[in-house]
């Protein structure tokens, strides 16, 4: 079977390896000069099924105005003349109740602890190097009230079977012993045990050179232009490079995968929500983290890499600019400093921004569409890296006409009806 996927990010890229593996004719077409240089080229570094919470949450919208009103904010919005930004947020909101929120991180948990495995099946298959730890995420709270809040966290965790720890501030010193510099800057944590880190450009772009040694071709600097559709099905893509036709269609282009599908009369809330991190080189190790540690009150993640940090965070509203203002830059300076004091060098630090492809409900759409020959695999939001393998192995399930190994119920794009 001839497969097309759209987009080279690390959702296309495993989905490519996936149906490579099975011994089908795969083709990935991206207008970047090569793989993974867009949201995957630098992400927060995180694995982290254990960290698999909606963002539409009971009291976000509360915290949504007070965080708005600080100098250090984890949430922007910068209002534009657009419905469809209007329209996400409505939907957001609708899904904020407790009930939505008992749902969505379900599926959200179903997808993420399957992509979990699937790493650990990946690496026993490959031996690639993407500056890989396995020593969790340390969820970091500042106050009483942040540790006193995970308690509805914790129990979602129990009833879905995630390893979890739930840590006093010697704890947290002892899975990461450079907070003891910063022991009155914290109350507790949540750890979990299970999540992994490392650099998601690294990991693309070896897989991508593993796909080619399955004989996957990439096709790069070629815009996808519109799907071409004929007789009630997908008959091909319109690309810089002309018509490129398949038997299967993957659209996994992030937070432009709505713009393309829109034109084919397919509806999906996947909206941009743009991100930023900092990379710095490590100039006193004893100061730096050892895995992934997430404040909890600025929803910023400082990840450890080989000689290198990374520092992720800030969710912006603003469409799909992809500017970097400095004043943006505050919130993921102030948490390395604050927290590992001297463990990088912030003055050569490289400054980055993406786009998150954010559904309403946090939960990526995967699987089928209305077109036989279309499938989608998107919106994983800050997630990407976390539910790529099993996305993308459930997806090409599908492609080959297989019973997926988790529960399909709520995870294509029919829930939005």
């Amino acid at each position: 079977m001839k497969v097309l996927v759209l987009g080279s990010g690390v959702i296309g890229v495993t989905n490519a390896w996936y149906l490579a593996k099975e011994g089908h004719e795969v083709t990935v077409v991206d207008r970047q000069p090569e793989a993974a240089l867009e949201t995957s080229y630098g992400n927060a570094g995180m694995i982290s099924p254990g960290y698999a919470m909606p963002w539409a949450a009971p009291g976000v919208p509360k915290k949504a105005v007070k965080w708005m009103m600080q100098d250090l904010a984890p949430l922007a919005i910068q209002p534009k003349l657009e419905g469809s930004m209007y329209s996400w947020m409505s939907k957001m909101l609708r899904n904020c109740s407790e009930s939505a929120y008992a749902v969505n991180k379900e599926r959200m948990l179903r997808i993420a602890e399957y992509s979990r495995d699937c790493f650990v099946d990946m690496r026993n298959e490959l031996d690639i190097n993407y500056e890989q730890r396995t020593q969790g995420t340390l969820q970091l709270f500042r106050t009483q009230k942040q540790m006193d809040a995970c308690g509805a966290d914790v129990a979602i965790l129990k009833e879905c079977n995630v390893r979890h720890e739930v840590l006093d501030v010697a704890g947290c010193v002892d899975a990461e012993p450079a907070l003891a510099y910063k022991k009155d800057k914290i109350v507790g944590g949540l750890r979990l045990p299970g999540d992994e880190t490392g650099d998601c450009f690294k990991f693309t772009q070896a897989l991508a050179k593993e796909c080619e040694r399955l004989g996957v071709k990439f096709i790069f600097n070629t815009s996808v232009d519109a799907l071409q559709v004929e007789k009630g099905d997908v008959t091909g893509v319109h690309t810089s490079a002309g018509l490129l036709t398949a038997d299967k269609y993957v659209v996994a282009m992030g937070s432009y995968s709505p713009l393309l599908l829109a034109q084919i009369g397919i509806k999906v809330p996947v909206y941009p929500v743009k991100g930023y991190s900092l990379t710095l080189p490590i100039i006193d190790e004893s100061r730096a983290p050892v895995s992934t540690v997430m404040d909890e009150t600025y929803k910023v993640a400082v990840t450890r890499f080989d000689d290198r940090i990374r520092v992720g965070g800030t969710a912006e509203i603003t469409g799909y600019d992809l500017g970097l203002p400095e004043k943006r830059r505050k919130s993921v300076d102030f948490v390395v400093d604050d927290l590992f004091t001297g463990a990088g060098d912030l003055k050569n630090a490289e400054f980055w921004t993406g786009l998150r492809p954010m559904t309403p409900d946090s939960v990526p759409v995967l699987g089928e569409t209305k077109y036989k020959s279309l499938v989608l695999n998107t919106g994983h939001g800050t997630l990407g890296w976390t539910m790529s393998l099993g996305s993308s192995r459930y997806v090409a399930d599908i492609i080959c006409g297989r019973k997926p190994d988790i529960d399909t119920a709520g995870l294509s794009v029919a829930r939005y009806r």
